[in-house]
């Protein structure tokens, strides 16, 4: 198997993945645990217009976030950051909190989206 028919297993299952990680982060027990390195990010599609959810692995850095976009390639939700950015809501410790996101392409394709997150 070579590594786009892998690629697009994995992206295939991500379904089966991302609902139970989204109903765990939501979920009076265990949401604190898995809140800690996961959040789940809401934001209007630029080209469709439609609101989607997804749960992202993140790090907080000051008064922000940086989620990597694993396998960036493969995914396209991050594409709905790239040049100025857009806005997005990100569940942390059950609050949903506004914010603007920014993704970036380093020279080795690896991807980030630099979220600053609005005032409280």
């Amino acid at each position: 198997m070579n590594n786009n028919a892998v690629v697009r297993r994995i992206m295939q299952a991500a379904p089966l993945f991302n609902a139970p990680v989204t109903a765990l982060s939501n979920s009076r027990l265990f949401g604190r645990i898995i809140g800690r390195n996961v959040a789940v990010i809401t934001y209007t599609g630029r080209r469709s217009g439609r609101t989607f959810s997804t749960p992202v692995a993140y790090r907080r850095t000051g008064d922000g976030l940086q989620i990597a976009a694993n396998l960036p390639d493969a995914k396209t939700w991050w594409r709905n950051f790239l040049d100025d950015g857009a806005p997005i809501s990100v569940k942390l410790d059950g609050v949903d909190r506004a914010g603007h996101a920014v993704a970036h392409r380093d020279g080795s394709g690896r991807v980030t989206v630099d979220v600053r997150l609005d005032a409280d």
